[in-house]
């Protein structure tokens, strides 16, 4: 390999773990994204034992193809942010369209079939995008593709998302017939000191954040047809009123 190839690949190699880290893409997350060792992830981004094929699986977690990588070098980096900014989440409550489909593109599904699967125009979905960008929510990229600019671990726990779940997604599930045969669902009674609840919560976010991998991996290796699903993680105190008033 002559030294310009070689002067090219690392370049590539560098742009690729500088855009991995930005994406908040440790060798331990990689690792457990592809059910791999630590060691081995580790020898990926050093550039050991990486072949082609592995290195776009790994282009593929930040977002971009291996074309657009290629011209990483040349851009600066720019960081996903931790959390949304309250006038981005009120101009998310605001539109019931703009919500769907950021929480689309921060999940890493194309918005191109999210508006083939729903139905939406092109007319409505493009200054849909266009608004996304004007946030600075994501980045539109080459060939009509879009990157989220949030880390999709971020949480969303400001006012205006929280109002737009309770009328647009928690109808989701109370009108969810548990007794159906293919209901997917758990539920469990347990008495918790308050440390035991937060470890609750600790444990609904690892959950979370484990849904994105099982997402992640089913949109690469996927056979069958795939569906759109809502989610939710959930834990409050129980209200024994309707028991107490049984046994009177």
């Amino acid at each position: 390999m002559t030294e310009r190839a070689d002067s090219k690949e690392n370049s590539l190699l560098a742009a690729l773990r500088r855009e991995l880290r930005a994406g908040g893409w440790t060798a331990k997350r990689i690792a457990a994204h592809f059910s791999a060792s630590e060691a081995s992830a580790k020898r990926w981004l050093a550039g050991r034992g990486l072949t082609l094929a592995r290195f776009a699986d790994l282009a593929a977690l930040t977002g971009l193809s291996l074309a657009e990588l290629a011209e990483a070098p040349h851009q600066p980096a720019r960081a996903l942010a931790q959390e949304l900014t309250l006038a981005q989440e009120q101009a998310l409550s605001e539109d019931s369209l703009l919500s769907f489909l950021f929480m689309v593109i921060v999940g890493g599904e194309g918005w191109e079939d999210f508006a083939r699967d729903f139905g939406v125009p092109e007319n409505a979905i493009e200054p849909a995008l266009a608004r996304l960008e004007k946030l600075a929510l994501i980045d539109r990229l080459p060939g009509g593709r879009a990157r989220a600019l949030l880390d999709r671990n971020a949480l969303w726990r400001k006012s205006p998302l929280r109002e737009r779940f309770e009328t647009q997604m928690k109808p989701q599930f109370v009108g969810m017939d548990f007794a159906a045969l293919d209901a997917v669902y758990a539920s469990e009674v347990v008495k918790l000191s308050d440390m035991g609840a937060a470890r609750v919560a600790e444990a609904i976010e690892r959950h979370r954040r484990e849904l994105h991998g099982i997402a992640e991996e089913d949109r690469r290796t996927a056979v069958l047809p795939r569906r759109w699903h809502a989610v939710l993680y959930a834990a409050r105190r129980l209200d024994g009123a309707g028991l107490r008033e049984e046994l009177r």
